[in-house]
């Protein structure tokens, strides 16, 4: 592997032809991408050093710190916090003298430094021919997804070791001159995590014989150091812990993402777990090394170590967090025949491997075996199962291109039209779209939460007095119908459950089956209101964020009656937190309306029958009525529900001109001459 081409240096004929311009921007575009990398570090560095102590670097202490496992002459695993291997705390031995306080520093910009050389060393090991753009941009862009991505942050929060194994791989398979270097690099990270022995076979059957033989020696010389210094310690590990399992916490906790981890979640135990874990795990480790091999000998290097890597996390009996980076070096596959799937994958990898799995999935019991064992489900299929596409496919430089809505003139000739909203016609990619409708949702989810101060009891003197100026306007205005309404509303039962089911219900439900049929029935149609869902809600947090309001049902004063949740205790000091996942003071603007709005204007724009736009246009009136009458909103807040939804659908048609269709007309019929027309 060492020996094979794969600098990345970008190729001689794109050098000579580009201009200094192109030049120019690709290299501000490095350094922009240099300083986002090196924000991200200084960020983590500033999260972990900020923490007090007893709360970071958790487990660097249980190792080093002044009563660590390291400072005593009992065994290292008389405390199960210890889970390295008995070579992996000789190793550590000599660290024990350093004081706690400069060791944390130390071991966090160490281990900062040792992220760097592993963005570096991925980056160089892309698979060959690599343009100039992608030699230049590869490697901050690497460093910028480490410093992102969960096991780096856990890694660094905890003090881990877990990089070292990780780059010992990469440098012995990309870097190594001579095969007994690559194998004695390879060996070292196999002593400290046993699994990597997988590279092994990978080097046998890939030709590299004297690497696969130095590998092995090298790590039973370690162990065997490790095994003459410390013997008892030794047998506890490999026999009485099997490897490791059940150290640092129970064998089928959520932090365990092996396979091991998954099948005692399920229920499984005893003789029948093992036997199925082991049956599972071969199979697992046969299929993705006969992959890998595929892979190497087709020149994808980087992604033959990657699937083996994610093969070492199904089948070892433990594998936390922090020891999941196989996965995200998985995202240099490719995979998908047409343009619009080439993103599906890389996406997934990194939404998988930097968001927690309770933003990925909603929180439904259904859902549980899948959210609890994600990352691991990220690994299985790629070790086993993603139809990466090999370099002598036809589509894998050129992939099947996207068809687009014929070029027509927008109204604002000066502003030009962004090329990531094109007007396309064909529909994305099923399963990319949920995974962003789902991260989308997600992080607005937090970012409204944020908006409140973190909590609903947070700015809550600053969203009463918004309430009421916004109250003494409407009087002004003589809009304030809120209590009159509410109070109306309350005394017909039939109507107070209606609208009480109405607001509670069709706030989610209508939006999402109108995304739905336009995705299958009108695929061109569906991007450009989607965008202008998406805008409209983006306007809507910076509301939330700019002007806290409390709702008319949270105004202590003015006796208004919350028809959904009940009587609110105004004598608690937190009687405003319903539930703890939103902020009950982001109510300027109205999504409730908004979102409604949206919704009877792509209905009344499309639909082709005249009931079903009426039906449309009657859902924001149904709306508007409710979360008036259950004391949710106030009048005026629809009002900004409507203007941040205009504002979304102006900013697609300025950025992407007019949707499909209209584009389509455009190009059919001449453009009248303005000259003629002002004449």
């Amino acid at each position: 592997m060492a020996n094979a081409d794969h600098g990345g240096r970008p190729a001689e004929g794109f050098g000579a032809t580009a201009t200094g311009g192109a030049r120019t921007r690709l290299r501000a575009a490095r350094l922009g991408l240099w300083l986002i990398a090196a924000v991200l570090a200084a960020r983590q560095v500033a999260v972990v050093l900020a923490t007090p102590r007893g709360e970071r670097l958790t487990d660097l202490e249980t190792w080093v710190g002044p009563n660590g496992v390291l400072h005593v002459n009992g065994s290292l695993y008389a405390s199960t916090r210890f889970t390295g291997t008995p070579f992996g705390g000789l190793a550590l031995k000599p660290l024990t003298r350093s004081a706690e306080q400069a060791l944390g520093w130390g071991w966090t910009f160490g281990t900062l430094l040792l992220v760097v050389a592993l963005g570096l060393v991925a980056a160089r090991a892309l698979p060959p021919p690599v343009g100039r753009r992608t030699a230049l941009l590869a490697a901050p862009v690497a460093v910028s997804l480490l410093m992102l991505s969960l096991p780096v942050r856990n890694t660094l929060w905890l003090g881990q070791t877990s990089i070292i194994p990780v780059l010992l791989v990469l440098l012995g398979c990309f870097t190594a001159r001579g095969q007994r270097t690559s194998g004695l690099l390879i060996g070292v990270a196999a002593a400290l995590q046993p699994t990597l022995l997988l590279f092994t076979p990978l080097l046998w059957c890939t030709g590299r014989r004297r690497a696969a033989l130095a590998t092995g020696a090298t790590f039973a010389a370690c162990t065997g150091l490790a095994w003459a210094a410390m013997p008892h310690d030794s047998h506890r590990y490999w026999v009485h812990h099997m490897a490791g399992v059940g150290l640092g916490g129970p064998a089928d906790g959520l932090a365990n993402q092996s396979l091991h981890g998954a099948l005692l979640r399920l229920g499984l135990n005893g003789p029948l777990e093992v036997a199925l874990f082991l049956s599972l795990g071969v199979a697992v480790a046969v299929l993705a090394l006969r992959r890998a091999v595929r892979c190497f000998r087709d020149g994808r290097l980087l992604l033959a170590v990657a699937i083996t890597g994610c093969a070492a996390i199904v089948v070892s009996p433990t594998a936390w967090q922090h020891q999941l980076l196989w996965v995200l070096l998985t995202v240099v596959g490719r995979v998908g025949r047409r343009a619009s799937d080439r993103y599906v994958w890389p996406v997934t990898v990194i939404v998988v491997m930097t968001l927690p799995a309770r933003m990925i999935l909603p929180n439904m019991a259904s859902l549980n075996p899948v959210r609890d064992n994600v990352v691991l489900l990220a690994a299985l299929a790629a070790a086993t199962a993603v139809p990466f596409l090999s370099r002598t496919s036809p589509y894998y430089r050129a992939p099947l291109p996207v068809a687009h809505a014929p070029a027509a003139p927008a109204r604002f000739r000066h502003l030009p039209l962004a090329p990531v909203l094109r007007r396309v016609l064909t529909r994305p990619n099923l399963l990319l779209e949920l995974l962003l409708l789902r991260v989308t949702y997600a992080a607005y989810s937090q970012v409204r939460l944020a908006a409140g101060g973190g909590s609903n009891s947070a700015g809550r003197a600053e969203a009463e007095e918004h309430g009421m100026q916004l109250y003494d306007l409407e009087r002004t205005l003589r809009l304030d119908i809120e209590h009159w309404v509410n109070h109306t509303v309350v005394g017909i039962g039939w109507l107070r459950e209606f609208l009480d089911q109405y607001y509670t219900s069709f706030h989610f439900f209508v939006p999402l089956a109108v995304l739905a049929v336009l995705y299958w029935r009108r695929p061109g149609d569906y991007r450009w209101a989607r965008s202008a869902l998406g805008f409209a809600t983006l306007l809507a947090l910076v509301g939330f964020w700019l002007y806290p309001l409390a709702p008319p049902r949270l105004m202590p004063t003015l006796g208004f009656i919350d028809t959904v949740h009940g009587v609110q205790d105004f004598s608690r000091p937190d009687y405003g937190t319903l539930t703890a996942l939103t902020n009950q003071y982001a109510a300027m603007p109205s999504l409730h309306f908004g979102w409604s709005l949206w919704c009877g204007v792509v209905i009344a724009v499309l639909a082709t029958r005249w009931w079903l736009k009426a039906l449309g246009l009657l859902h924001p009136l149904f709306t508007f009525a409710s979360i008036v009458a259950t004391a949710n909103h106030w009048v005026l807040d629809a009002a900004g529900g409507a203007v941040v939804v205009a504002a979304g659908f102006g900013l697609t048609y300025l950025l992407s001109g007019p949707r499909a269709a209209t584009a389509a007309a455009a190009v059919r019929e001449p453009v009248p001459n303005r000259k003629t027309v002002r004449g």
